[in-house]
């Protein structure tokens, strides 16, 4: 299916557009060598809004860069729509890239920027209009064609920035951290135009970011990345709330890490470092397993409530710090727990007790709001 504007309809099916199968990544040689790609297997379907998120270092720009045939993979194979293109140099993949620096011609106004890679291609003058005209009015810059770079904010130089791959019909766009350089009221206003773009031309987009809450809103899936290793893959419900990993759990939003031990005689619950028993939201083998719970998934009581399911967590705790964050607080509460909880609460629950004071507390959660860590 094609749309009105030329590119292709957002795909519904499970085709993959992009696939790593084994591929590895050394700088170097010989036992000096550098791994920043570990064997990495990852699928991206057609027409996803996909992000690969983690800290500096953990080979997310690297992998994105080996999509555009920047850099080449040490082993495995690279696929796109099927087709291995593992050695295939840049400019004969039908892949484009948005770097963050934006990288348009200062002494071009915004049209000639545009049609660029489009006359570089020999595409024919009214084809290359007609293309133009789309991507102008995707990107919402039919104001600005006749200003050059040095005359638009950096949000206008980020449209011109996509609109100038875009011009070309990829199958892939590639985004390496594009919006860092904006300021955070900047950044949010392009994250509902990028989310909008993506879904208008149907294409994949691979974007890579260190920022979490980024790469929640915009992605269909994410790939958390570590050390040059994938940790979990999943959409940013999954990732969030079934971490499968204490790092993966810290990485995406504040968490709370309960050790312990499951019994064999009592696979349903956590009997924690504290002597607590936990329930768990299934059973688990037996043997030292951890738990996490977020934050704002604890209740927080003054009094012990009267009656409680069997699958409610309950813990008295004393208040060690409240941090106020606006519109709720943030409570450090002291617990038989070896660490202090992290609790999210309105100014109701805080009010109730003793305005936020020390004082004695009651939390709970519900087995179901906590996640068990493979790790």
């Amino acid at each position: 299916m094609i749309m009105s504007n030329g590119f292709k309809a957002k795909r519904s099916d499970a085709q993959h557009g992009v696939r790593f199968r084994g591929i590895f990544k050394r700088f170097g040689e010989g036992p000096q060598a550098l791994t920043v790609i570990n064997n990495l297997n990852l699928d991206i379907g057609r027409g996803e809004f996909f992000s690969l998120l983690g800290p500096s270092g953990c080979g997310k720009t690297t992998a994105l860069r080996m999509i555009g045939g920047f850099e080449h993979p040490s082993e495995g194979e690279l696929l796109l729509d099927g087709e291995d293109i593992t050695g295939v140099p840049p400019y004969r993949r039908d892949v484009n890239m948005v770097f963050q620096s934006y990288s348009l011609f200062p002494h071009m106004d915004v049209y000639d920027n545009i049609e660029y890679g489009l006359r570089r291609k020999g595409i024919q003058r009214e084809e290359r209009r007609k293309r133009i005209a789309e991507v102008v009015g995707l990107a919402q810059l039919e104001a600005y064609l006749g200003r050059r770079p040095t005359q638009l904010s950096g949000g206008q130089q980020q449209r011109v920035a996509l609109a100038r791959a875009l011009v070309n019909r990829p199958k892939v766009l590639l985004l390496d951290e594009p919006l860092a350089a904006l300021d955070a009221k900047l950044r949010s206003s392009m994250q509902t135009e990028l989310r909008r773009i993506q879904q208008e031309v149907g294409i994949t987009f691979v974007f890579v970011t260190h920022d979490q809450q980024e790469a929640f809103a915009l992605s269909d899936r994410v790939a958390v990345m570590r050390a040059g290793r994938l940790e979990q893959v999943g959409t940013p419900h999954e990732l969030y709330s079934r971490p499968a990993t204490r790092f993966v759990a810290d990485f995406v939003g504040q968490s709370n890490f309960i050790d312990g031990r499951v019994e064999p005689e009592a696979p349903g619950v956590l009997r924690a470092k504290g002597g607590e028993v936990i329930p768990l939201p299934a059973p688990a083998e037996a043997g030292p397993r951890t738990i996490v719970v977020r934050p704002e998934n604890v209740a927080l009581y003054p009094a012990k409530p009267a009656q409680l399911p069997a699958d409610v967590a309950l813990l008295r705790g004393t208040v060690l710090e409240n941090t106020f964050l606006g519109s709720k607080h943030l409570l450090r509460v002291k617990t038989s727990l070896p660490e202090p909880l992290l609790v999210e609460a309105s100014h109701e629950a805080v009010n109730a007790v003793s305005g936020g004071a020390v004082a004695e507390v009651w939390l709970s959660w519900r087995a179901a709001d906590s996640a068990i860590l493979a790790d």
